[in-house]
């Protein structure tokens, strides 16, 4: 359950910056553009070991915790610009 846990939220935070990092290239935000993008690359480097070796429960649970991501990103970007 705690590896769920933790890949769950890789996923999540992955895909939580990368909708955040468009938000803010959308609207010109170069200090959320640069630390998004470093978090994502960085990411990105542990994320891809632990899902290609993933069970396929595993692979869900990342992708659940991407797609949350997403969402939330979006709306902490909104709510950081305004």
């Amino acid at each position: 359950m705690v590896r769920h846990l933790i890949i769950f939220s890789t996923g999540f935070a992955q895909v939580f910056l990368v909708a955040a990092n468009t938000y803010f290239i959308s609207r010109t935000t170069w200090v959320g553009i640069g630390i998004c993008g470093f978090g994502i690359s960085y990411l990105w480097t542990i994320n891809v070991r632990k899902v290609s070796i993933g069970t396929k429960s595993e692979q869900i649970v990342y992708a659940t915790g991407a797609m949350i991501g997403g969402l939330c990103g979006v709306y902490i970007a909104k709510f950081i610009k305004k």
